[in-house]
């Protein structure tokens, strides 16, 4: 792997410039850009098991796994297999197949409460059409988000969210009309109290909440103990739609999600990422009653051409099947290596004097340079983001690649391994040091 002398950069610099003559910043999602750590983009050519190689042939210790689908590692042989065997047969057909309802029937067998499941093509899709349906079921127009949660970039959704938006500093996105926003009531994350005040300020106005049972997109930051339980308890009562966002911890932190985790269940689930081994999926699902609301049973409008994608049911498929044969092998593991991982990394930064804390849930965390606790936006927001960019590049120097943005959550796969972990430890205390000289 580089040495902090000899990672080179000459082709992803240019493969940049030319990029950045055809698509706004060079980029297609803007955490990529590295503009928030100030470093150049890396452009990836391939991956094996955790790690990667970037166009200059560096090789690094990849800790982002395409933002969290490849639990199984890259170009893991069953997912190539599954996704090479669908392509053979073609690659769309605009009209129904069987893996659709194979990867449904995974799906809804590892989350009791769904009875059905609708896929899309995307977290945001999935997201914009479960409120869509939740308003439907309760006709009623506010919806409840958290600040520093970020549930895709639907227009009503882009209100304090966290993710790239909080990566770029800015409070929501221009072009979204006031009048878009004005039926979404985003609070504090980790408040009950502020949840109570929303629904008696606004009684029986309230459609959902949605919320990502464990935050992942201001960072890693789970839910306080009796937080979960609270909500689910609050829009029982108000007879408001509870939404789990599993699109990041679904099959993630544990086989059935986070819900599984802490054994409560919501209304209704969104998913992605896991879900389509890495190809482009998302899905969103609840009970019949809801469910069957719609189209072509009910009057809830959605559609896509590319939804239930045989590759993507394929490759989601393959994946899915190991998690569930091996789960009683994986999940531990996974919880054991981060463990090592995290605690060796803020033990480094202990020794070095350097100012840190960090949160984890299974193979999901961050560090935060910020004495902490974060359990909200307002203390993940107090993070010094130039000493994460600091250690980011000093990192990425020693052949370890992380989330390029200190509210992006870091992802642990099965391929990792002890020596895995332990160069990154190695590496971070020669970051450390870095940081302090």
């Amino acid at each position: 792997m580089p040495s902090i002398t000899s990672r080179k950069t000459e082709q992803s610099r240019r493969l940049q410039e030319r990029a950045a003559r055809m698509i706004p910043g060079g980029v297609n999602s803007p955490v990529r850009a590295f503009g928030s750590v100030g470093a150049e983009p890396l452009f990836i050519v391939r991956g094996k098991g955790s790690h990667v190689w970037d166009a200059d042939e560096n090789e690094y210790i990849d800790y982002i796994g395409s933002w969290g689908p490849l639990i199984l590692g890259h170009a893991e042989p069953g997912v190539l297999d599954a996704i090479l065997g669908a392509a053979c047969n073609g690659t769309s057909f605009g009209a129904s197949t069987p893996s659709e309802a194979d990867l449904a029937e995974l799906v809804l067998s590892a989350f009791p409460h769904m009875q059905k499941v609708r896929f899309v093509s995307s977290g945001t899709e999935a997201t914009m059409s479960a409120i869509r349906l939740a308003r439907a079921y309760t006709k009623r127009k506010f919806i409840v988000k958290f600040e520093g949660c970020y549930h895709g970039h639907a227009d009503c959704l882009l209100v304090k969210a966290g993710s790239g938006v909080a990566t770029l500093g800015i409070p929501g996105s221009a072009g979204v009309p006031e009048e878009f926003t004005q039926f979404t009531l985003a609070l504090p994350f980790n408040n009950l109290g502020a949840v109570e005040h929303a629904f008696h300020k606004f009684k029986h106005e309230i459609a959902c909440v949605i919320v990502e049972p464990v935050v992942g997109n201001m960072g890693c930051v789970p839910a306080a103990d009796d937080y979960l339980v609270g909500l689910r308890l609050i829009t029982e009562r108000e007879r408001s739609v509870l939404i789990f966002d599993e699109v990041m911890t679904g099959f993630r932190v544990a086989y059935g999600g986070a819900q599984e985790l802490y054994n409560i269940l919501p209304d209704l689930t969104t998913m992605g990422k896991i879900i389509g081994g890495g190809l482009p999926v998302g899905a969103y699902g609840g009970s019949s009653e809801i469910m069957d609301l719609v189209a072509p049973l009910g009057p809830m409008y959605q559609a896509g051409t590319l939804s239930g994608n045989p590759l993507a049911m394929a490759a989601g498929c393959a994946t899915l099947k190991q998690l569930r044969d091996r789960k009683s092998e994986i999940y531990p593991r996974l919880d054991k290596l981060s463990g090592e991982l995290v605690h060796g990394v803020a033990a480094a930064a202990q020794e070095a004097g350097i100012r840190l804390c960090h949160n984890r849930v299974g193979s999901m965390f961050t560090w935060f340079f910020t004495p902490g606790p974060v359990r909200d936006w307002d203390s993940a927001s107090k993070s010094n983001t130039d000493m994460f960019g600091r250690f980011f590049r000093a990192m990425l120097d020693h052949g370890v690649y992380l989330p390029p943005s200190q509210y992006e959550a870091a992802f642990l796969g099965a391929t990792h391994t002890a020596e895995d972990v332990q160069k990154t430890i190695t590496a971070a205390k020669e970051a450390f040091a870095a940081l302090r000289a």
